[in-house]
């Protein structure tokens, strides 16, 4: 988690109180609400959007979901 320390900084206070709460749901797999679509040529990579912001994660059976990245839209944002 200390790298998504390091890239929730590049966020104002009000975004990285989203992604916090974005980030939680995440993590207890309640994805109900939330604009969550699987990544085209990939089994478990999936991306929840909010606004201009990406979350990135991966999806392997009974696991912890594996946040892999938090950012904004750009260009480069779907290329891992």
């Amino acid at each position: 988690m200390g790298n998504l320390d390091k890239q929730l900084r590049k966020f104002s206070p009000k975004e990285r109180a989203e992604i916090e709460d974005l980030v939680e749901k995440i993590l207890e797999r309640d994805l109900t609400g939330l604009n969550c679509k699987k990544l085209k040529g990939s089994r478990n990579l999936f991306r929840v959007r909010k606004g201009r912001i990406r979350i990135i994660f991966e999806l392997i059976g009974n696991k912890e979901p594996n946040i892999m990245t938090i950012e904004r839209r750009n260009e480069d944002t779907y290329k891992l």
